[in-house]
């Protein structure tokens, strides 16, 4: 199911999640992803930041998901190995 937002209403009930007027359920949080083609996990993004890299990972396959991932804990490793050993 797609969800029309040329339809009046369907911009207000956009407009009342991002308020937090209603409370999207799964299944609409996820149509409202495919609608704008990023992932589901970006619509629960805490931060700005942390929402930009959600939607940085799912541009990448899926090896090169793992990749990224691997590499980003090995650095964060290597910051508290770091910061251990000030």
């Amino acid at each position: 199911m797609l969800i029309d937002f040329s339809q009046g209403n369907g911009l207000t009930r956009i407009n009342r999640y991002e308020k937090a007027v209603h409370d999207a359920d799964l299944a609409t949080a996820r149509r409202i992803a495919e609608a704008l083609g990023v992932p589901l996990a970006f619509l629960y993004a805490e931060t700005d930041t942390m929402a930009e890299a959600i939607l940085t990972l799912g541009l990448l396959s899926k090896p090169e998901q793992r990749k990224a991932v691997a590499d980003l804990k090995a650095r964060l490793a290597q910051a508290s190995a770091g910061r251990a050993g000030m």
